[in-house]
Order: structure tokens, then C-alpha cells, then sequence
């Protein structure tokens, strides 16, 4: 039965980190709004320490939001273990190191079939597994039931997880790098292979990446995260062939077969303990560097005036106001 509207929201999503020793709160995602729909894949991009990893694990449950809400199947995500489990059954993780998921002393069967045990799953076990196995490319998979992860090739052992995550029948899988260990003569198998399960099977996506080349290969949409927030997000083609806003400029300039020279962004990384006023992207922005913000005339606003947070499932939004002065003038 297709669900009506999105499959997984997020709305008003804080998930914050207390600090050590008098140390202020991380907040580590600061009010997200995010949808995924029903057969879509949503790339959530964003260089490492922007929250996209503690967002992910958020929307599945595995860290309690301090503020907004998660909804699945326009359902409110509780937090007790009873309904937490049975989401679990209907989302799943899949991790980017294989070799760190998967128990060295378990066969690839333990390790595909410790899903369908811990729920109780009543069917056919075997069948289940061989299933499993078999849609994530691993053929015969009667073959690998005995093998343990130390006989297996990177991209097998990543087969193996997904086959764990399939052999549950999930609705959506939220990929954390799935290809960032790989060697690139396999990540564009892996790819491959999530592109046909979604076809086959109308599985949903959020994959998590900080590499905008993969996005563009594997994703409907887009969502580029910085200190906390979604600063622009819209289809692949809007955001990654017109990007708008100085970091996804600056992202995407960086990729080997882009035009021009890389841009190097001044100041320090993201510090979520540490959300400057203003744009939070104002201390490392290339555009108010270069006084091209204050040709604008929004040099003040940048520094002075933060951005509301981008509604979930709107197309070709960014939030910066120098992307939305070009536009007005």
C-alpha cells in the first residue's frame, strides 16, 4: 500500500551534546526538516563534522532527538523498545565499514539470518537468507553460507551487509558511505546495486556521503548539510549543475572534473559548540571574502542575521542571502 505524503519526516530536528568540563552544547543537528519519499533516494551531503551522521542515526532512532520529531509512514517515531524494534524491522543501516559491522567468527549465513532471530521471524530461515543474499548479488548464494568476512572481497563483505539489512524486507535503508572503503573499480557495482533494489523493490534511501561525484550517480534529490542544517537541498540536477550556495560551490569545486580552480575556504571547520550569529557559514564564506556579498549589499546580514530552516520537501531552496539577493536584483 503506498503511503500518502512522505514515508520519513523530520521536522524541527535538534539533537544536541552536552559539553565536558563547562564545555558549551554541541548542537549537532539544529532544527533539520527533512522528507523522503516513498521509492526516493536522498543524498545528504556535507564534509565531515556537519552532523549528517549523527542526522542519519537520529532518523533511525538510534539517538533520541532533544527536540522535534521524526514521523514514519505518518506515524510519530516513539522511543520506548517495543516500537523502536519493530521500525528497525522496516529501517535499516547499513555501514560504511564492512569489515568493522560484520563478526569475524560469524559465517555470512549467522551473519545475514541474526536479523530474521532477533524478530522472531517465523518463516523459512534458509530460504530467507539464500533470498537475501541472491537480490544483493552474492550468486549462488548457497556458495557463501559458510564463508567467514576474511574470505571475502571488500565489495562481497558490503553485499553481505546489505543482505543483512534486505533479508528484513526494509522500506528504507540509510547508507552511511556505503562506498567510502571500496576501491573504485567496485563502488560503481554497489551503486549499481542500490539503484536496482530501489527499481525492483521500491526501497527508499537517505545516503550519507560527503562526496558530491557519488551523489550525482545515485541520487533523486539532494541535501547539503553544514554546522547543523540543511543549507540547500533540491533535485541532483538543481543543486549540483546550479549550485547556489557558497559551500556546495565550494564542495563541488574540489571534484576532479570540475572547471576553474578548487575553492579553499578561509577560517576553521565546523565547531557546533561554537554556531556563530549571522549565516554560520559566514567565517569561511569565499563570496563575503571576495566583497562580492557586500556588492550585494548583504555583507551586514551575512554576519548579523541567521537563515530560517529550509521546509523539508521543498525543491531548489537555499539558505543564504547572497544567493537570494542575486535573485531579486
Amino acid at each position: 500500500m503506498t503511503t500518502p505524503g512522505p514515508l520519513l519526516s523530520a521536522r524541527g530536528l535538534h539533537v544536541t551534546f552536552p559539553g565536558r568540563h563547562g564545555a558549551p552544547e554541541a548542537r549537532a543537528v539544529d532544527g533539520v526538516e527533512l522528507d523522503i519519499g516513498a521509492g526516493e533516494i536522498v543524498a545528504l551531503v556535507g564534509e565531515s563534522g556537519c552532523g549528517k551522521t549523527t542526522l542519519a542515526r537520529s532518523l533511525l532512532g538510534l539517538v533520541p532527538p532533544t527536540g522535534g520529531s521524526v514521523s514514519f509512514a505518518g506515524k510519530p517515531l516513539a522511543y520506548n523498545s517495543r516500537a523502536l524494534k519493530a521500525y528497525r524491522k522496516r529501517a535499516q543501516l547499513v555501514l560504511q565499514d564492512p569489515s568493522g559491522s560484520l563478526n569475524p567468527r560469524h559465517t555470512v549465513y549467522e551473519a545475514v539470518a541474526e536479523g530474521l532471530r532477533i524478530h522472531g521471524y517465523g518463516g523459512d530461515e534458509q530460504a530467507a537468507v539464500a533470498g537475501a543474499l541472491a537480490r544483493a548479488g552474492l550468486r549462488p548464494p548457497e556458495r557463501f553460507f559458510l564463508r567467514y568476512p576474511h574470505e571475502l572481497s571488500g565489495g562481497q563483505r558490503q553485499r553481505v551487509v546489505i543482505a543483512g539489512a534486505l533479508v528484513l524486507e526494509p522500506e528504507l535503508l540509510v547508507a552511511d558511505e556505503p562506498v567510502a572503503s571500496l576501491d573504485a573499480s567496485v563502488r560503481g557495482e554497489i551503486l549499481a546495486l542500490l539503484l536496482r533494489l530501489r527499481t525492483e523493490l521500491g526501497l527508499s534511501a537517505l545516503v550519507v556521503t560527503h562526496d558530491l561525484g557519488l551523489a550525482w550517480n545515485i541520487a533523486d534529490r539532494v541535501a547539503v548539510m553544514y554546522l547543523g542544517r540543511i543549507v540547500e537541498t533540491g533535485t541532483v540536477e538543481q543543486v549540483l549543475t546550479a549550485p547556489r550556495h557558497p559551500y556546495t560551490q565550494a564542495l563541488l569545486s574540489v571534484l576532479p572534473e570540475a572547471p576553474g580552480e578548487p575553492v579553499v575556504l578561509t577560517g576553521e571547520p565546523p565547531d557546533p559548540s561554537r554556531i556563530p550569529t549571522g549565516c554560520r557559514f559566514h567565517a569561511r564564506c569565499q563570496v563575503l571574502a571576495s566583497g562580492e556579498a557586500e556588492e550585494a549589499g548583504v555583507a551586514d546580514a551575512c554576519r548579523t542575521r541567521d537563515l530560517e530552516v529550509l521546509a523539508g520537501s521543498g525543491e531548489g531552496q537555499v539558505a543564504c542571502h547572497w544567493a537570494r539577493a542575486r535573485v531579486t536584483t
